[in-house]
């Protein structure tokens, strides 16, 4: 990925919205409640007549276009049902997105205001989204419909917020033939230039030499070289904000190989690493009262001679043994090399994002990222904050008693549990042994992808549990 592309990426969102400030014939769009009486919009007798005849209803995500006398789309009437089944969260302003995606190319205004404007805004952004890199008949400049801003939306932030998601996406859906270690550490460095963040990248066997073994240990077999990123930003003496996230690009699953069907989607592997940088972008954006810090270790899990092996013993960062009882569970370990230089600082934050395991999805689906914390106002505000913006979190518990699971005979500690239980737990369990100094620990355990067309958005990529957190942040700055 070149500084062009990524450019091009990170000006994307003002063409959906009516430019700033201009006035025109935008076609208005009427959100209806389930059975709520059409008649009672202002439309002529004959448009009324249409809606009924065509069967609209106010369904959740049911639109109906009506026309004029010309012929014209003189109107817009979507579907909100009633008002507690919106997708994926309670809030009608989330359905908007779909109207993105369908509706035909040409200017629309919401006729009411909305609820919460900015989300209506993010909502239709993220919905607007498209991935068209490797098509050859390309529709990114295909005419598309635009919205005009609603009244009282936080323009730059909801411009921010769809700017920075889009380009998770675009990180995570593009294949590790063109995104590697340095492709994202080319991506933290022009958001570094954007925003005159200072970045430090420890590259190759300079690992070794700056103690981060685990990280060259995972990355090693790979013609490309691993690499920790580390990106500050904000000033020094505001609370500190440190997010953690895998950038593993392709994971083979090492040695303990994945068979072909766990590999296809592998290229996500480094969703976590997408997830902060997405929200990092935003924080920045914002000019939020923060000292950020972003880390990112980032490699390849490959096969080849040089490749760790199972029932090899690696020292950490912190100085600890580790077991390796699978290859396959290597992002847990270029993540705790990381964890640990954060928390050298005693963060007031540290939060690590994960494509971790494969147990979270079985335990929650694809669409709730586990989170897990030692804190639990923390816990209970970022969970409600998460299902009103859609984009959810659901919280599953450090359980102590599991701990001793990850005890080895030969080690300090094994980096997987050997029986087929509460795989995200001790996964979570053995990233908390390396965050011992941090006052709030979170990690997110996120799928991320989307595995089907939503509201809010294509199946693809998506740095789940960004805008959640950022919610959450940006309140925490203003106490």
């Amino acid at each position: 990925m070149n500084d062009e592309t990524l450019q091009r990426d990170l000006t994307q969102p003002d063409d959906i919205f009516a430019p700033a400030g201009s006035a025109g014939d935008e076609t208005p769009i009427f959100t209806v409640r389930k059975d709520a009486a059409v008649a009672d919009l202002p439309l002529s007798s004959e448009q009324v007549a249409w809606a009924t005849a065509v069967g609209f209803k106010g369904a959740p995500k049911q639109q109906t276009l009506v026309p004029g006398p010309d012929g014209r789309i003189a109107a817009v009437l979507f579907g909100i049902g009633d008002g507690a089944c919106g997708e994926p969260a309670g809030s009608s302003e989330l359905l908007l997105g779909q109207l993105a995606q369908s509706l035909p190319a040409g200017s629309y205004r919401l006729a009411a205001n909305a609820a919460d404007p900015t989300l209506a805004a993010i909502a239709w952004g993220l919905g607007s989204y498209r991935y068209n890199r490797y098509k050859t008949k390309k529709n990114g400049n295909a005419p598309r419909s635009v919205l005009r801003l609603p009244d009282g939306a936080d323009r730059a932030l909801a411009l921010a917020t769809i700017e920075a998601v889009s380009l998770g996406r675009d990180l995570i859906n593009t294949p590790a033939s063109d995104l590697g270690p340095a492709d994202i550490e080319a991506t933290a460095r022009e958001l570094a230039n954007r925003h005159g963040a200072r970045i430090e990248v420890t590259t190759g066997d300079d690992l070794l030499t700056k103690n981060f073994p685990m990280i060259h240990a995972v990355g090693r077999a790979s013609p490309r070289a691993p690499r920790l990123i580390d990106l500050t930003w904000g000033q020094e003496g505001a609370r500190t904000v440190t997010l953690v996230g895998k950038g593993i690009t392709f994971d083979t699953g090492g040695l303990d190989i994945k068979p072909a069907s766990g590999m296809l989607l592998m290229k996500k592997d480094m969703g976590g690493a997408a997830a902060v940088l997405t929200l990092a972008h935003i924080i920045m954006s914002q000019k939020l009262d923060v000292r950020l810090r972003v880390l990112i270790p980032t490699a390849e899990n490959s096969i080849s001679g040089d490749a760790f092996r199972p029932g090899d013993v690696l020292t950490s960062r912190a100085g600890t043994t580790v077991e390796i009882g699978n290859t396959d569970a290597e992002g847990r370990l270029v993540l705790a090399d990381a964890i640990s230089l954060a928390d050298e600082e005693k963060p007031h934050g540290l939060y690590v994002f994960a494509t971790l395991t494969g147990a979270a999805r079985v335990a929650l689906g694809p669409d709730l990222p586990a989170l897990f914390t030692n804190d639990d106002s923390f816990a209970a505000d970022i969970m409600s904050t998460s299902v009103n913006i859609g984009d959810p979190v659901w919280r599953l518990p450090l359980w102590p008693g599991y701990d001793q699971k990850l005890d080895s005979p030969v080690a300090d500690m094994n980096n997987v549990w050997d029986a087929p239980m509460a795989g995200s737990i001790t996964a979570a369990l053995f990233l908390k042994r390396f965050a011992v100094n941090a006052q709030r620990f979170a990690h997110f355990d996120i799928w991320g992808w989307r595995p089907g067309q939503s509201a809010l958005g294509p199946r693809g990529g998506e740095p789940q549990a960004a805008r959640a957190l950022y919610a959450v942040l940006s309140r925490e700055a203003c106490r």
